[in-house]
């Protein structure tokens, strides 16, 4: 079952293509495929994310959503913080989690920067 999970989640996000575009965040991405794939695999009835209580099955039912794009998103999302993480493994949860609701807000507001700043003229 595990290896079936892992070649699944492995299809979803393009894995292939995300190593090939950045092979020095090979080791993040392996995080990021093995997090998921405990949840996928797990059997408690319950996720704590963001300091709720989530079915698994949600989680797994999401997990099994992502695709490239919200990996990247989630990549980049965690490279540009700079705060200090307590708890990185609930946080990278969370941050997997959330990236399908949270990712178009995201560039959005960094498009919105970008031209208040000028940084975006032809």
């Amino acid at each position: 079952e595990m290896e079936s999970y892992r070649e699944l989640i492995l299809e979803n996000i393009d894995y292939d293509i995300l190593l090939e575009r950045n092979p020095w965040d090979k080791d993040l991405l392996d995080g990021y495929v093995e997090l998921m794939l405990e949840i996928c695999c797990s059997t408690r009835k319950s996720v704590r994310i963001c300091g709720q209580e989530i079915p698994t099955e949600v989680v797994k039912s999401r997990f099994l959503k992502l695709n490239s794009e919200h990996i990247g998103y989630v990549m980049d999302s965690l490279k540009s913080n700079t705060a200090k993480i307590g708890n990185i493994k609930a946080y990278t949860l969370a941050a997997l989690y959330n990236a399908p609701v949270t990712m178009g807000q995201y560039y959005t507001s960094l498009v919105s920067h970008d031209m208040a700043h000028g940084l975006l003229d032809g």
